[in-house]
């Protein structure tokens, strides 16, 4: 996506991605992260705190432990 908005043209992202066919590109270039985040962000519950979550010491140590 950020090919497309810094003024690439589809077709030379399909190229440098390898691709024969333009369709094929257009799956990658819908898949814009910051639309997915404004999505995520509308269904948070109201009484949640805003930011992204952070585990706990504990929880990363027994992570880490595995």
């Amino acid at each position: 996506m950020r090919l497309l908005l810094a003024g690439n043209d589809v077709t030379v992202i399909a190229l440098w991605l390898g691709h024969e066919q333009i369709e094929t590109t257009n799956v990658y270039l819908h898949a814009d992260m910051t639309h997915k985040l404004r999505a995520i962000d509308r269904t948070k519950p109201l009484a949640a705190k805003p930011g992204r979550y952070q585990p706990t010491d504990t929880l990363l140590a027994f992570l880490e432990a595995l």
